[in-house]
Order: structure tokens, then C-alpha cells, then sequence
């Protein structure tokens, strides 16, 4: 189950660069095509509305690939008896894959979040062994399994 945990990260990480790839190539072509075309004070702020867009799109491609990058450069395949980066945790009924932020997705009927060991919860993982509880924001995680 971690070995598909992974592979779905990393598919989902490569389409959100395409996608982004993509909506940066359409607004180039566009500028282009419209600087061609029209002319006068419309026009212009158009232009630097899209390449406003353009800018905030960038800074999400770079977010996203020093993402990627920090995923792929994670050791999954280390085995350990308490949480580290690169550990599959079950804690209740939920999974928590310890490498960085990355949304909820479902894997064999489980809910699965990436999680950064920095984030608050993550900070609370780390180092803990099977058995271990830890309470968090009202709720108590039981931790189960550590993969």
C-alpha cells in the first residue's frame, strides 16, 4: 500500500506541473496573440493583467516543483520502529504518509495525508513508536502501525 501511496503523490505532483505547465503556455500564447491585435489603455491593462496571472502562476510552478523535488529525494524504503520522514503511519483509521504537504486522497478504501513532519501534527509524529498517543486538537491519535 505505501509503494501505491507513492506513486499516487508523485502522478499527482507531475499533472499539477503539466496543468500549471500548460496554463503559462496558454497565457503566453494569448499575450502574444493579443499584442498583435489591438492597441490603447483596454488593451494594455489586459496585457498586464495576464501577465499578472502569469507571475502568480510561476510562483506555483516553483512552489510545486521544490515540492516534487523534496518528495522524490525522501528515503520511503527505510524501516524504522518509531515515525521518521519516509514512514507510513496508522494512526485510528487514517494514514499519514510523512514526507511533505500534500492533500487527502483515498488508496484502497483509506484515506491517506501527506504530511510534513514541520507541520504541528507532523511535529507530534515524529519519533513516537507503535502504541504511542498523542492528542490534537481535541483529538486523540493512537498510533497502530508505523510501514
Amino acid at each position: 500500500m505505501k509503494q501505491q501511496i507513492i506513486q499516487h503523490y508523485n502522478q499527482y505532483l507531475n499533472d499539477r506541473i503539466t496543468s500549471l505547465r500548460e496554463m503559462i503556455d496558454g497565457l503566453t500564447e494569448d499575450s502574444k496573440n493579443d499584442a498583435k491585435g489591438s492597441a490603447g489603455d483596454k488593451h494594455e491593462t489586459g496585457l498586464a493583467m495576464m501577465h499578472l496571472e502569469q507571475e502568480k502562476l510561476n510562483q506555483k510552478l516553483s512552489e510545486v516543483l521544490a515540492t516534487q523535488h523534496k518528495f522524490l529525494k525522501i528515503d520511503y524504503a527505510i524501516a524504522s520502529n518509531q515515525v521518521v520522514l519516509g514512514s507510513l503511519v496508522q494512526a485510528n483509521d487514517t494514514f499519514f504518509l510523512m514526507a511533505v504537504a500534500l492533500p487527502k486522497i483515498e488508496v484502497e478504501g483509506k484515506s491517506v495525508f501527506g504530511m510534513s513532519p514541520q507541520s504541528p501534527l507532523g511535529e507530534l509524529f515524529m519519533g513516537r513508536k507503535k502504541n504511542e498517543s498523542i492528542a490534537f486538537n481535541g483529538k486523540n491519535y493512537n498510533i497502530t502501525s508505523i510501514f
